[in-house]
Parts: structure tokens; sequence; C-alpha cells
């Protein structure tokens, strides 16, 4: 299947697609699109002869979905959370839980197509060469498909790489700007939906998707929401309630008073 390999600035300014696909150096931060050699200038680098400073791999998911549709076997699997889910008040599964069926009353129609998708979004930046010296990072991005068997769900064969940004540097907060790759096929799901063919019901139908959830530690959670999770105020649930003391000697802030958190009658409080 098709992918997109599609070079980047440096300093994750932008993605040289679209009205940035034929210059040659970022309009934002001035430096050169392609890696530059100490006897040769930014100009005479080209195409032909040079590498890109930054890429980012985009493999489009809607191709992806599409071929998992026609498999007959997995068409019925995607089911599963309607037709082969277990009821009885248990967290078995992402469908058992409040959050699932509060976004269902929300958006009926989304609801009452069961084959539309749902989906947890996976990231974590990583040095691919094993060497702790290196600057190297490689961020994949994987998507999950929440519609499947609890069993399933979390197999490799049906975990989706969408898309691995890889350069001499991390992303951080700038991570939004490779992901828009991703939003847009995620935008024309929910939006204007996608002709599927179904290999185990024999027909055709209008599919869309949507991000149930996230999975990260806690620094990409900060990256992909775009919200500090350093400081005074690193709880994005407290926020400014956060109970929080700085250390005079080691200048490290320490978070306290988690037990109020508890029942008032829990031994631990």
């Amino acid at each position: 299947m098709e992918y997109h390999k599609i070079h980047a600035c440096q300093n994750n300014c932008i993605l040289y697609r679209n009205q940035f696909a034929e210059i040659r150096s970022c309009p934002t931060c001035g430096v050169s699109r392609y890696k530059v050699n100490n006897h040769e200038s930014s100009d005479d680098a080209t195409t032909n002869n040079s590498c890109p400073t930054k890429v980012c791999w985009y493999l489009p998911i809607i191709t992806r979905f599409k071929q998992l549709f026609a498999n007959g076997h997995d068409a019925k699997q995607l089911m599963w959370h309607v037709e082969g889910k277990k009821t009885g008040g248990l967290l078995r599964h992402p469908a058992d839980s409040s959050q699932w069926k509060a976004f269902d009353s929300l958006y009926l129609d989304f609801w009452n197509e069961a084959r539309n998708l749902r989906l947890g979004l996976a990231s974590d930046g990583m040095n691919p060469f094993g060497n702790l010296s290196s600057n190297h990072s490689a961020w994949p991005v994987l998507l999950m498909i929440y519609n499947l068997p609890p069993w399933l769900c979390m197999k490799r064969k049906y975990i989706i790489l969408c898309m691995m940004i890889a350069g001499p540097r991390q992303t951080g907060n700038d991570i939004d700007v490779y992901l828009t790759l991703l939003i847009e096929d995620l935008t024309k799901l929910w939006e204007h939906r996608v002709d599927v063919w179904d290999g185990n019901l024999r027909e055709t139908f209008r599919l869309r998707a949507m991000v149930f959830c996230t999975i990260n530690d806690y620094p990409t959670y900060g990256n992909l929401s775009v919200y500090s999770v350093k400081g005074h105020h690193a709880c994005p649930i407290c926020e400014k309630n956060m109970s929080f003391f700085q250390l005079k000697h080691g200048k490290k802030t320490i978070y306290t008073r988690h037990r109020r958190f508890l029942k008032h009658y829990h031994p631990y409080r």
C-alpha cells in the first residue's frame, strides 16, 4: 500500500508540501531543506545529490481501513463491540466505559452505524540506534482499533503504524506540525465519510472514525495536548488548585496532599 515521504524543516517549522513543496529553505527560520557539506553552500545542494535534514513518513490510514474491511473475517471482528460483547455491568472492554456511552448519546448518527471506528492514538520518542550519546530521534505514531475484541485490539497485526517522524532532534510541542497529515484524514472520515466495501455483509457503507483516547507517558501527554506538564501547575485536572512545594536547596518542585482525593473515611486519610 502507498506511503508518503515528506521532507520537514530541521526546526519543525513546516512540512515541505502544498505551497512549500518546491522551496529549498524554510520560510520561517531560513534553514536549508537539505543537508549541506562543509565545502558547499545551501544553494549548491540539490534534490538529486543531497539528503533532507528531516523526514516524515506517512502511511495513509483510509486505504488501510478499506483493506481491513475488505477481509470478511476482519470486518466481522470489527462488529464485536455490538454483536459479541457480553453485558453485565463489568468493565471488560472500552465499550463498557462511561466515556464510550456518553459519546454515543451525543452523536446518535455515529452510534447508529456500528462499523464506525473508535481509535486509540499512541506515540512516544525513541532512539533507534540504542546509543545514549546519539541525539537522533524517531517518533512512531500508532493507531489501535477499539471495535475489535480485547484479545485482538492490541495485537501487532491490528496496530496501524500511520506515521514515523525521524530526525536529529525531538519534535516536542511541534509534533502538531506532523500530525496535520493524520488530522486531515481523520477530518475527512468524520465530516465527509468514506465509501468502504464490507467483505462480511457484502455491501458498501459510509465509514466514519474518531479518536477515542490517547496512550502515552506524561511528557508525551504534554506534547500531544500542548499542555505544560512541569512547574507549579503540572496536573491538567487540578490546574491552579495544584498543591506544590518548592524545595529550598534542591530547587525542585514536589507535589503534596494527594490523600485529599480519597474517600472521607479511608484509612489512609
